[in-house]
């Protein structure tokens, strides 16, 4: 019976994983077709000639390299920013005492509630009046904390015995020494998730740099897509190409570290 109900369990995910995976799979299989083969009805899966002529056209075209520097420079420093903000807001909020620290953290969690996109407009009109459009400034220091990633590392931090946190506090260490020398090495597996998750999404950010940029020299390697899109139509073949381009440095990174990933996911825990 046990063997009949494992049996069933890995054939359902074995049919989810293959659902989520399809569109990578037919993106990746796309981007080796011909303009022709692509729009052909009905279509097909696996390309009738393999070939690499579509990234070779795409990395030709426009200004990739600056696109490419624009994303990492502005990826590392909102991963940094982000692990510092948070790391010192989650700490507070897990292991120091101060008026209204419930209150203040029941406000965050609220505002987890609001879409993001609703707040595009606003911070669009404050930017402007500060003079940041088109600049890294407001590329980077909107996503320099993440109300999330402080309930994420708060929770695993929680974790952490108090016993060690009164015993350090008995020999003399400052709340900053411990976080540094105790809490950091504890919570690397979460820390690294919440990188990881930050690294993506900034990677992957594409409303937020075509809105808040106007050059093409700000712009970032997802905003690069519509340049594959016209008032005619859009070169499917070329955007396939480029989109598995944007995408396989953070597959590489994820399969890296999703040790990490997963220990994080499994240590941070809903308690507290």
């Amino acid at each position: 019976m046990n063997k009949k109900k494992n049996f069933a369990i890995y054939i359902f995910l074995s049919l989810g994983a293959l659902l989520i995976t399809f569109p990578f799979i037919w993106m990746v299989l796309s981007s080796m077709k011909t303009p022709e083969e692509i729009l052909r009805i009905p279509p097909t899966f696996f390309p009738e000639e393999f070939s690499i002529e579509n990234f070779k056209e795409v990395l030709t075209y426009g200004n990739l390299p600056r696109y490419f520097f624009n994303s990492t420079f502005v990826t590392i420093c909102i991963t940094i920013g982000e692990l510092i903000t948070c790391i010192l807001s989650a700490f507070a909020f897990a292991k120091l005492d101060f008026k209204g620290k419930g209150i203040l953290f029941a406000i965050l969690m609220g505002t987890m509630m609001v879409p993001g996109e609703v707040l595009v407009i606003p911070n669009f009109v404050i930017l402007s009046k500060l003079g940041w459009i088109d600049t890294y400034k407001a590329l980077i220091l909107p996503w320099c904390t993440s109300v999330f990633a402080i309930f994420f590392l708060r929770q695993h931090f929680i974790g952490i015995p108090k016993e060690l946190y009164y015993s350090s506090k008995v020999d003399g260490c400052s709340d900053f020494k411990f976080l540094i020398n105790v809490v950091l090495p504890i919570a690397k597996p979460a820390i690294i998730t919440v990188a990881i998750l930050k690294v993506i999404n900034s990677w992957n950010s594409f409303m937020w740099p075509m809105v808040m940029t106007n050059s093409d020299e700000m712009r970032t390697l997802p905003t690069a897509l519509s340049k594959f899109t016209t008032e005619v139509g859009a070169d499917y073949h070329l955007l396939m190409a480029l989109s598995a381009m944007i995408i396989l440095p953070m597959i590489i990174v994820f399969l890296m570290l999703k040790k990490y990933v997963f220990d994080g996911v499994k240590g941070s825990g809903i308690k507290g």
